[in-house]
C-alpha cells in the first residue's frame, strides 16, 4: 500500500473515531478533489483551505490531487487524503476526471479548466453593503455564442446553483450590460407563459429587475445575471477588494460549471484565491452536491423549454444583429420626452422603428442607460409602437 493510501486509511479511522466518541451518527461525507495547482499564492495556501473546509464542515471529504507538499500532518489528521499526481495542468485535469468518472470523488476544485461550449460557472459571493449572498450568473466559461441566449441560460443556471443551496424561490436581477433588457424580455415572457420566477426589485427608486451598482453592493437579488466576462471581473472585485487585488480573501469562488455539455461537478479558483476562498470553494460544491445542482439545471432548462424557450428564439426575441436596410429620417423636431428600458443592443433598430412609421427619434444615454428621445407629443404613439415591436 502506496504511503498516500495509508495515510488516507488512517484519516478514515481517525473520523469513524471521532463520531464514535463524540455520539455521533456519521453523515454521508460528499468526497470533493482539490488539485494543487501551481498558483500566485502558493500550494501550501490550498492546503490550508483544504483544512479550513474539513473544520467547518464535518461532512465534506477532500482529496488533495497533485505533487507532495510539505507540512501535511493537520491535514492527515483530518482524514485529508493525496492522490499523487504530475504539476502540469494537463496531469492534474487528467488524474481529477479520472477520480470523478470513476466516483472516488463528487465534485473537484481547480483552476485553469476549460468547459465546453454550452457550460459556465455561477459564482458566489457575500456583498459589502448588507453582508448578503449573491450569485453571480456566470463568471467563467459560455453557455451559448450568442450573448442573450447565453445570458438567458446564465439566469437558468443561477436559479438552479441557488435552490442546490437551499433558496427554494430565489429572487432574479439582470445586470445593466448589453443584452440585459432582452434577457428580461425573454424571460418575463417565459413567466407570462407558465415558466415559476421571481423577479427581484432594484434598490433604486425606480425599481425594476435591471440591476445596477448600487444592487451589486447591497444584494438587491439572490442571482445576478450577467455575461461571463463581465461576471468574472464581478468576481474579482468581491473577493480581493480589501486585499488590492493580489489575493482573493472573501467568498466562495468562481463557482461549478454548469450547462448541457459537461456532466461532471467542477468549481473555479483563480491563481490567486487564498485559504478562505479555497474554504468556500470546496464547501459551495458539497452543497451543489448534495442539492443535485446538474439534475436542477435540467429541470429548470426542461420546464422554460415547456414554456416555449425555444420558440422565443426562433422568433427573434433577441433583436438587433445584422445592419438593417437604411429608413428615410422624418423632419426633425426637438426631442425632450425620454424613452428607457430598450436594450443597447437594439437602440438604433428601435429608432429606425420609429423612423418607418413617421416619428421622428434619437437615441441618447442617460443615466440609468439607453433611452430613445422623442418630441413630448409623440411620446404616446412612440411607446405604444415600440411595446407593439417587441422592443418595451
Amino acid at each position: 500500500m502506496s504511503g498516500s493510501a495509508v495515510k488516507h486509511v488512517v484519516g478514515e479511522v481517525l473520523l469513524e473515531l471521532a463520531d464514535a466518541l463524540e455520539g455521533r451518527t456519521p453523515a454521508r461525507r460528499v468526497r470533493v478533489g482539490l488539485t494543487l495547482s501551481a498558483n500566485e499564492v502558493g500550494r501550501e495556501e490550498l492546503v490550508r483551505g483544504a483544512v479550513k473546509a474539513v473544520r467547518d464542515r464535518s461532512d465534506i471529504q477532500v482529496v488533495l490531487i497533485g505533487p507532495e507538499v510539505e507540512g501535511l500532518e493537520e491535514a492527515w489528521r483530518l482524514g485529508i487524503s493525496h492522490v499523487p499526481a504530475g504539476d502540469c495542468e494537463k496531469d492534474l485535469h487528467q488524474a481529477m476526471e479520472e477520480l470523478l468518472r470513476s466516483g472516488e470523488i463528487q465534485a473537484a476544485v481547480t483552476m485553469h479548466f476549460n468547459f465546453p461550449l454550452g457550460t459556465a460557472t455561477v459564482g458566489r459571493v457575500v456583498t459589502p453593503g448588507r453582508g448578503r449572498e449573491m450569485f453571480i450568473a456566470t463568471t467563467t466559461g459560455t453557455s451559448d455564442a450568442d450573448r442573450v441566449k447565453a445570458m438567458v441560460k446564465n439566469a437558468l443556471a443561477g436559479i438552479a446553483c441557488a435552490k442546490a443551496c437551499g433558496i427554494p424561490r430565489p429572487k432574479v436581477g439582470i445586470l445593466n450590460v448589453e443584452g440585459a433588457r432582452a434577457v428580461e424580455r425573454i424571460l418575463k415572457r417565459l413567466k407570462d407563459r407558465g415558466y415559476d420566477l421571481e423577479f427581484a426589485a432594484s434598490v433604486r427608486s425606480d425599481g425594476g429587475a435591471v440591476m445596477r451598482g448600487n444592487d451589486l453592493l447591497a444584494g438587491a437579488c439572490d442571482v445576478m445575471v450577467t455575461d461571463s466576462l463581465t461576471g468574472n471581473i464581478l468576481m474579482k472585485v468581491f473577493s480581493a477588494f480589501s486585499t488590492g487585488g493580489e489575493y482573493e480573501a472573501l467568498g466562495y469562488g468562481y463557482g461549478p460549471g454548469i450547462g448541457e455539455t459537461y456532466g461532471h461537478l467542477v468549481g473555479i479558483l483563480s491563481r490567486a484565491s487564498g485559504a478562505p476562498v479555497v474554504a468556500g470553494a470546496i464547501r459551495y460544491v458539497a452543497e451543489a452536491v448534495r442539492g443535485g445542482v446538474l439534475a436542477l439545471y435540467k429541470e429548470e432548462l426542461a420546464r422554460a423549454k415547456g414554456a416555449g424557450l425555444e420558440d422565443l428564439w426562433e422568433a427573434g426575441e433577441a433583436k438587433g444583429g445584422p445592419a438593417e436596410e437604411p429608413v428615410p429620417q422624418p423632419p426633425v423636431k426637438p426631442v425632450s420626452e425620454e424613452i428607457p428600458g430598450i436594450d443597447i443592443l437594439e437602440l438604433e433598430s428601435a429608432v429606425r422603428a420609429l423612423w418607418k412609421a413617421g416619428i421622428y427619434a434619437a437615441s441618447g444615454m442617460g443615466c440609468t442607460g439607453p433611452v430613445i428621445l422623442v418630441a413630448p407629443e409623440d411620446a404616446e404613439g412612440a411607446v405604444n409602437l415600440l411595446r407593439q415591436e417587441g422592443y418595451l
